[in-house]
């Protein structure tokens, strides 16, 4: 199959989200310390799209992640391990010639100088995904396509595939775009493709920090001028926050999505935002919506862009106004910021929705800790940093 037909969007969906792209099997270090030091691993799973499916499914969503790993034994962990969150493997490809990618990397934040990743990815089964291997029918059976830049990066391949899936075409579902610039990956390429590939979807999220870093451009205004094109742009501002940029919904993909839920932009709800979370207000075509950061305890910061990802999402199925999905957001990266791993078991969704609906006051005095997602500890939360 040389690509996806016209109108190939199933007409009863049965699934929210399909994430496509790479999952590796990840070791995590008993230590803190340099690589060469740490003596001994535990072994965990990590890719960025394969974490938004866990995250989604954990939440209550009908997520599918697909890939392409080795037949071999970290193959056999990666299907069963994320299988495990609830999430749907069965259009997942093996790859009798190539193994499975595994990394290895330190305890530190990302963030740091001290932050050491060694990727085993080269030639891994999942660099082999392109227009002719991957099932068309099973990535455009979702109500939402979920794919991160990451897998650009992999291969030749990999990059004629996400052109494809994010080219128009009718019966598209609304494409999901998480830039996720890892500038190790880009040494021998141009990161500037990145911005083509978001150009063409319908929700973009987005770093300040890559954005300045793989395109140069710096703010949060500089962003949305550059993708001018997808009905929503997320940019993550670390520790102020986030801004999103919402135009309103336009006709054609969106509109053959099944559930009757709309999953556009709904600009109209947004303008309820109060004037602590930077009142939203309308710039040109867009409703501008600023959502500040959570105060959090961090034990970890791996996965956290993921996770923000996923409770976005899921409060876009759930059709809830902007500053409740950014919130939503926050609150699933919060889980994941304090525990050690990449995935975590997320708040339970009655228990997220009153952490939503505080006023701005309550929220910007809202300091999460490790164990803060059981409900039974919510009254410990609200409290003063």
């Amino acid at each position: 199959m040389s690509g996806p037909a016209a109108g190939t969007a199933h007409a009863a969906t049965t699934t929210d989200v399909v994430c496509l792209g790479e999952s590796m099997v990840t070791f995590l270090p008993s230590q803190p310390g340099r690589l060469a030091d740490v003596p001994s691993f535990g072994r965990g799973i990590g890719g960025a799209e394969s974490n938004v499916a866990c995250a989604l499914a954990a939440a209550g969503h009908r997520a599918a992640w697909v890939g392409r790993v080795g037949a071999d034994g970290f193959g056999d962990h990666l299907v069963e391990t994320i299988a495990g969150y609830g999430v749907d493997t069965s259009a997942v490809r093996r790859d009798p010639d190539r193994p499975t990618g595994i990394y290895f990397r330190t305890a530190t934040d990302r963030g740091t100088g001290a932050h050491e990743v060694a990727y085993y990815r080269a030639g891994s089964a999942a660099s082999t995904m392109s227009p002719a291997n991957v099932p068309y029918e099973e990535l455009f059976a979702g109500r939402i396509l979920h794919l991160s830049g990451i897998t650009a990066a992999l291969s030749a391949d990999c990059l004629a595939l996400l052109r494809e899936l994010t080219a128009p075409r009718p019966g598209r579902p609304l494409v999901s775009f998480d830039v996720n610039h890892r500038p190790r990956l880009w040494r021998d390429g141009d990161a500037g493709v990145l911005l083509e590939l978001a150009r063409r979807c319908d929700l973009v999220f987005v770093g300040e920090d890559e954005a300045e870093e793989a395109w140069g451009i710096v703010g949060a205004e500089a962003i949305r001028a550059a993708l001018p094109e997808p009905s929503v742009v997320v940019v993550k501002r670390g520790s102020a926050g986030a801004t999103v940029f919402a135009s309103g919904p336009r006709p054609g993909p969106r509109s053959s999505n099944a559930g009757g839920a709309d999953i556009g932009s709904r600009p109209a709800h947004v303008g309820g935002a109060e004037a602590g979370e930077g009142a939203a207000q309308a710039a040109g075509r867009d409703t501008v919506t600023v959502v500040p950061a959570l105060h959090v305890d961090v034990v970890a910061a791996v996965g956290a862009g993921d996770a923000f990802a996923a409770g976005f999402l899921s409060a876009t199925l759930r059709g809830l106004p902007v500053r409740d999905r950014v919130r939503h957001g926050h609150l699933m990266a919060a889980a994941v910021l304090t525990v050690p791993g990449d995935l975590t078991e997320p708040p339970a969704r009655d228990h997220a929705d009153r952490l939503v609906a505080l006023d701005d006051g309550a929220w910007g005095r809202l300091r999460l800790g490790p164990g803060w997602t059981a409900a039974d500890r919510a009254h410990e939360e609200v409290r003063t940093p």
